[in-house]
């Protein structure tokens, strides 16, 4: 019995992939879980081209799983075509980059303000570990670990006020509704976000917002 390769000794089911052609879904999620990874760490930085070649060794895998994830990623914004010269990491341009720095300080501004006047001590200690990792990789000369744990420090921050809120009013929910009740509009929320479809997005927040808090 010939050896099992790497594409089909994993028992999953397959997907259509946009050019019809069927694949294993756990290829696609791996190589858009790696390249996504590898972007937002900074191994690879905007502008780099993406070589299916190189990436199908790198990967082990053949070409109709790249490509799918390569689309994927293409529809998240991290990748983008260019006509007959392939696939590269996304650019910012400098309005890009303006907006999305605007929108971080308005979000840390308003977590700052309403999250309790002593920090939880579990999200402080949360702050606590990343900033000693990003001492740690700044002395080490680790760029890559020490641009994650910035990412993660900034993330820590801005959830810092919703702890509070999320414990008491899960609590709270978990006393008036059926569980399911939660999965099936959270279930809502994910569709509209898979739709890519703003509108349906926005419809589903207000709905998932109105019936989840309780006073």
């Amino acid at each position: 019995m010939p050896a099992a390769t790497r594409e089909t000794a994993v028992p999953v089911q397959p997907q259509l992939t946009a050019n019809g052609v069927l694949v294993p879904t756990s290829l696609v999620e791996l190589a858009v879980q790696r390249l996504r990874s590898e972007i937002l760490s900074g191994a690879l930085v905007p502008g780099d081209r993406l070589i299916e070649e190189q990436l199908t060794r790198r990967f082990g895998t053949s070409r109709a799983p790249l490509r799918e994830a390569l689309r994927l990623l293409g529809q998240q914004g991290l990748v983008d075509y260019l006509p007959r010269r392939g696939v590269r990491v996304a650019q910012l341009s400098p309005q890009d980059v303006d907006e999305l720095f605007g929108l971080r300080e308005v979000l840390e501004r308003f977590a700052v303000q309403i999250a309790p006047p002593v920090p939880d001590p579990l999200a402080l200690a949360e702050l606590a570990n990343r900033l000693e990792v990003m001492r740690q990789a700044a002395a080490t000369g680790a760029t890559l670990e020490q641009a994650e744990a910035h990412r993660r420090f900034h993330l820590a921050l801005v959830a810092m006020a919703l702890q509070l809120y999320m414990a008491a009013n899960l609590r709270r929910e978990a006393q008036v509704r059926s569980p399911q009740d939660g999965v099936r509009r959270h279930q809502r929320l994910f569709d509209a976000v898979a739709t890519g479809d703003v509108e349906q997005v926005f419809a589903a927040l207000g709905d998932h917002g109105a019936r989840s808090y309780f006073g």
